[in-house]
């Protein structure tokens, strides 16, 4: 959001809605200190505080449908974040060779937040690691390492470094609609897995020229839109974080009860 348009959205009265980004657990040291603690990368803070948004950062823990209600509940919207593998269990695959370790506490935490964020139609986005768990969850499966079906490291070079490639976005799509006139988005790339049959629901909008699936929509709910590449990784483009923060604010005044007076009843 550029500074007009935040001076635009405060003169409106307009709410920054509270957008909750799953995290991970990983070993860090600070001072002293070297112990186990929520990790995620200020690129998504960013992402979601440039377009008129409040990042709530959600570590992985023991969450039951009601326990994943009660966060839901508490949001405008949702990022499911990139990170490590989906454990090849949640969709009937033994492991490949070159597939991390599972993250079970994360897989588990961010299946029943996505749950119930269908169930309640809380606007959400998946990025990267957030698109393959969407749809494991509905069903699918995924290639476990991307090199053996398309001969070569492109999709993830290594080392952090992203890959940006042009994608053009399907017309008529939820997520044309956030690109605008221009379907066309940079699509940085770091996944060296990739979505293979396509979950119940979901519908894809984008591929690469080698048939790559690169983003899906679950066609249920009114926001819920997932990217297997970075968008977070380009500051100059911030359109889909934008989509989010909108439908989020829409979903908040959604459930805002009613102001006005009640009618007074007739003599």
């Amino acid at each position: 959001m550029s500074v007009s348009e935040s001076q635009a959205a405060s003169a409106a009265g307009a709410v920054r809605p509270l957008i909750g980004i799953t995290s991970y657990l990983e070993q860090a040291q600070t001072g002293v200190w070297d112990v186990r603690a929520s990790f995620l990368p200020k690129v998504y803070l960013d992402a979601v505080t440039d377009v008129g948004g409040i990042a709530i950062v959600l570590p992985p823990q023991p969450a039951d449908p009601a326990v994943a209600r009660s966060i839901v509940a508490s949001l405008d919207g949702l990022i499911l974040s990139g990170g490590a593998d989906v454990d090849p269990a949640r969709y009937a695959q033994e492991p490949h060779e070159r597939t991390g370790a599972p993250r079970t506490d994360r897989d588990g935490f961010e299946a029943a937040l996505l749950d119930a964020a269908i169930e309640a139609e809380l606007p959400f986005l998946g990025i990267c690691r957030g698109a393959q768990v969407l749809n494991v969850e509905r069903g699918g499966t995924l290639i476990q390492h991307l090199p053996d079906a398309v001969g070569d490291d492109r999709y993830q070079l290594g080392d952090g470094v992203f890959n940006p490639i042009e994608v053009e976005v399907d017309e008529g799509s939820r997520l044309a609609g956030l690109l605008g006139e221009d379907l066309r988005a940079r699509a940085h790339l770091y996944h060296h897995q990739a979505i293979d049959e396509v979950g119940d629901g979901l519908t894809v909008t984008s591929r690469t020229a080698d048939g790559v699936i690169e983003s899906i929509e679950l066609d249920s709910v009114p926001f819920g839109v997932a990217v297997q590449w970075h968008p977070e990784e380009n500051p100059e483009d911030r359109r889909i974080f934008k989509g989010l923060v909108r439908a989020a604010r829409e979903h908040r005044a959604s459930r805002a009860p009613s102001t006005a007076a009640p009618a007074k009843e007739q003599p």
